[in-house]
């Protein structure tokens, strides 16, 4: 019986070793597996952050939560069998805070419609990858723009994650002011910042889920939370699926929101996809990886599918290399991931007993790693850096990433053409500016 044992679970290690080709790239099974525990250590953050910020859309929290278990399980298994890839996949940071506190809160938009507004931009992302429009988008705009964009996006993260916390609040006078930093509310918001920064500073892979924890346990002491048990069954998502609005928003009013999140999520998704190849080591000198094509696809319908399942638009996560730099090299990796999520759908309570400010300190620490790369612009270069400037800038002080990726691209335009270097500009860029320019002048 022992030996009949044995023999099954080296058949099954077999198969895994056949099907994901675990020789050829130098790992094993036992490697693979460790590497995917890791990767949901660090990205297992997703289920708590994201019912709390599409909760302020006046969707169900408890409903969100399940909904987000469900496509980054089922994505994230998706890259695995499909590209064969260590990529794990989840809603997107950035594009749920621009659903929930600009598109339903600030422009009054229903949930329903305003997550259709995200499933558009999903099947636009789908058929630029069809048509193979999404590879000559992402090499023909600007370093200097993607950046912008990117840092923009951290900055509004953390403006929200600072609000959330308390540490800012509206002031008539002044716009902004700083709250009451001798709330418990507001010092437990930036002690789950700062464990999260000593923690990622040390290497600890795992540093938001502790931070969450923390935070959270301080606030059953105060009474903020309230234990209702750890697990129990799902419940129901039949509140959300059927419940997106295809039709209404397919609207001249929302065709900016449209392509924000199409070109927010182009961007984030196929950077982080290279970024977590390279790290690996499976990316070639023409910046192609194996798989690549798959891996596009598999990203562009997993968005299709969250959003239609309701939940914001879904990417690679960069959080995806904790697991690589621990030996992960295969699509085994993601698929352990998948399932981690798929388990945790049944620890819904736990969700339900997370405050606001236990998840502040994550959007916080979020927007410090997006805005890093502020670094990588020309800065000695003014038609460089003043686009890059007035994207990062615009979408907070605005409080729309929308209008920031406009003025940036906009301003991109203006000058090269006005400092005499307009052969530097090319068609996709003056392109998306005149649809942008359209956009405001006609629509807005």
């Amino acid at each position: 019986m022992k030996d009949e044992l044995v023999n099954d679970v080296n058949n099954k290690e077999n198969f895994l070793m056949r099907l994901f080709k675990i020789h050829q790239h130098g790992t094993t099974v036992r490697t693979e597996m460790i590497a995917g525990m890791t990767t949901f250590l660090t990205m297992v953050y997703i289920v708590f952050v994201n019912p709390q910020i599409l909760g302020a859309a006046q969707m169900d929290p408890k409903v969100v939560f399940v909904t987000t278990c469900l496509i980054a399980g089922i994505g994230s298994i998706a890259m695995g069998l499909i590209a064969n890839l260590p990529v794990a996949l989840a809603p997107a940071m950035g594009l749920n805070a621009f659903f929930a506190f600009v598109v339903v809160g600030a422009l009054g938009v229903s949930w329903q419609t305003g997550m259709g507004a995200i499933f558009w931009g999903a099947v636009g992302l789908f058929l630029l990858t069809l048509l193979r429009i999404r590879y000559w988008m992402i090499s023909n705009i600007p370093v200097n723009l993607r950046v912008g964009i990117t840092s923009g996006i951290g900055l509004f993260i953390a403006l929200m994650g600072l609000k959330n916390s308390g540490v800012i609040i509206a002031n008539k006078d002044t716009l902004v002011a700083i709250g009451d930093l001798s709330s418990h509310a507001v010092l437990l918001g930036v002690l789950g910042f700062f464990i999260i920064a000593v923690l990622s500073s040390r290497n600890f892979h795992a540093a938001v889920l502790v931070s969450i924890v923390v935070t959270s346990c301080c606030g059953l002491l105060f009474g903020d939370v309230h234990f209702n048990g750890i697990y129990s069954i799902p419940p129901s998502i039949s509140g959300v699926i059927g419940e997106v609005d295809l039709r209404g928003a397919l609207s001249l009013d929302l065709a900016g929101i449209i392509f924000s999140f199409m070109l927010i999520n182009l961007f984030d998704s196929s950077g982080t996809l290279i970024g977590v190849t390279d790290k690996a080591g499976l990316i070639d000198s023409n910046g192609k990886f194996p798989g690549m094509n798959r891996a596009l696809f598999v990203d562009s319908l997993s968005s299709i599918g969250g959003a239609f399942i309701g939940t914001s638009s879904v990417t690679a996560y960069i959080e995806s290399t904790s697991g690589v730099a621990v030996g992960g090299r295969t699509g085994l990796t993601a698929i352990v991931v998948g399932i981690l999520f798929l388990l945790v759908m049944f620890f819904s309570p736990l969700a339900g007993m997370v405050p606001a400010y236990a998840t502040a300190g994550a959007l916080i620490f979020v927007g410090v790693l997006m805005t890093s790369s502020l670094a990588r612009v020309n800065w000695d270069d003014l038609t460089e850096s003043v686009p890059a400037f007035i994207t990062a800038v615009m979408m907070p002080f605005s409080f729309s990433i929308t209008e920031g990726i406009a003025l940036g691209f906009m301003s991109y335009c203006i000058m090269k053409i006005f400092t005499g270097r307009w052969r530097e500009l090319n068609l996709c860029v003056v392109v998306v500016a005149v649809l942008f320019a359209l956009k405001i002048t006609l629509v807005d």
